[in-house]
């Protein structure tokens, strides 16, 4: 069950599960890509169910499982891999444009697995995979609602493990680097924002994201193959994750000055 299916990462991880015989259950708002999803991971004895499903929206998801098992007999491995990003300070940044982007990054990971787990607990080897973010590991100026989202994402996900443990369920919380996505473009901007500054930002923010999604996905998944718990995607992501743990508390000193020059 992956959410999140109908492009970037989402699309990457689908087909690398497609390429390994898994059959699928893809779930998106966007119809249309949903549907050219399915067919490029369509292979010979894998099925591919579409579900239209707005992650944000508490009673699609509390009926989720039942349209999943109209067209599968049971979930061993759920991905909430649906996020939105938003960027600005705090101050630019309204409440409810904070509040529809937790609905997303946060909320709808936390009601998926609600809704997920009982069918998680009947197979004899399954898995979640929350999407955090290497802002789920530091947390840079400009994405004060992103970088909340994504570390709740995280923090939830850790606990959730301590809690399964002894269970027939694992946890993987997936950090990625700057993977070559449309996320940036679908960003929300704070609505007092100047265009030139708008512009500036989300080019900015565009020239980071290098990584093919398909390299990506296949890191993921290669990455719940072998259960890990923590799931960095890129090198970037490893650089930045170990320079977090070595200046916990001044890592943007460093990092600050290298994304000025």
């Amino acid at each position: 069950m992956v959410t999140g299916a109908a492009g970037g990462i989402g699309r990457a991880i689908a087909g690398s599960l497609a390429r390994r015989g898994c059959h699928l259950a893809l779930a998106d708002i966007d119809d249309a890509a949903l549907e050219r999803t399915a067919a490029e991971v369509a292979a010979p004895g894998v099925r591919v169910s579409r579900h239209h499903l707005d992650v944000s929206d508490r009673a699609a998801v509390a009926a989720f499982p039942q349209h999943v098992t109209a067209e599968h007999p049971g979930v061993d491995l759920l991905v909430n891999n649906a996020g939105v990003a938003l960027f600005g300070t705090f101050e630019q940044v309204s409440e409810s444009d904070f509040e529809w982007l937790f609905a997303i990054n946060f909320w709808g990971v936390v009601r998926m697995t609600r809704a997920l787990l009982p069918l998680l607990h009947q197979s004899d080897d399954a898995r979640v995979v929350n999407m955090s973010s290497l802002f789920g590991l530091i947390a840079p100026p400009g994405q004060t609602a992103y970088a909340a989202s994504k570390f709740a994402v995280r923090g939830f996900s850790e606990s959730l493990r301590q809690e399964l443990a002894g269970t027939r369920i694992g946890v993987s919380v997936v950090h990625p680097g700057g993977v070559a996505t449309s996320i940036a473009k679908s960003a929300r901007l704070p609505q007092d924002i100047a265009e030139d500054e708008a512009v500036g930002r989300l080019k900015s923010f565009e020239s980071f994201l290098r990584l093919p999604p398909e390299i990506a996905g296949e890191i993921i998944v290669r990455g719940v193959e072998n259960c890990k718990a923590r799931i960095l995607v890129g090198s970037d992501a490893k650089t930045i994750a170990l320079i977090e743990r070595l200046m916990p508390v001044t890592y943007w000193n460093l990092l600050g000055r290298k994304l000025k020059k």
